[in-house]
């Protein structure tokens, strides 16, 4: 079964914010220019949104346990370490990739629960409101590093030839 056109979709956001923080050093990472958060911030900060759907609402998993108290929304701003950050973040898009294979048509129109309640909004739309907030926070991140006197940024979005548009299945 082919993975379902958004999950590639995230998939791409994901690879483009990686790329996008490519050579970024551990001392630059932990760097806030107000009132932006740090870039290690915004690593942790993504994985934290995949664990909290993909992970725990999905799976009843935790890989992450303290991430959303360092890293969450309406929680004091922080400057984890990178390399730290990107470790967590590896293990939380690897225990979420399961799942997000699972996807079909069908199941984007189900709800997660959280402590026995259906969530908000739909599974396809948690998936879209990630690849957005993945989009998000790599322009972010991108308005950060120019600021921090980066230079040969990446300047457009990159290769889509592994996630050209395809319609879904019905």
């Amino acid at each position: 079964m082919a993975e379902h056109p958004l999950v590639t979709q995230l998939r791409f956001a994901r690879s483009e914010f990686v790329r996008g923080l490519d050579g970024v050093t551990p001392a630059d990472a932990v760097r806030r220019v107000m009132p932006m958060n740090s870039l290690g911030w915004m690593v942790g900060h993504l994985a934290n949104q995949e664990h909290r759907f993909w992970v725990t609402a999905a799976q009843g998993r935790v890989v992450a346990p303290d991430l959303h108290a360092r890293v969450g929304s309406s929680t004091p701003a922080s400057t984890p370490p990178l390399d730290e950050m990107w470790a967590i973040w590896a293990a939380v898009t690897g225990a979420a990739d399961g799942y997000l294979d699972s996807l079909t048509t069908p199941t984007m129109q189900a709800f997660l629960e959280r402590d026995g309640r259906p969530l908000a909004e739909t599974i396809g739309t948690l998936l879209s409101r990630t690849i957005y907030h993945y989009w998000f926070h790599t322009g972010e991140a991108a308005a950060m590093r120019q600021l921090l006197g980066h230079v040969d940024l990446p300047q457009f979005v990159g290769d889509m030839t592994a996630a050209t548009y395809r319609a879904e299945a019905g």
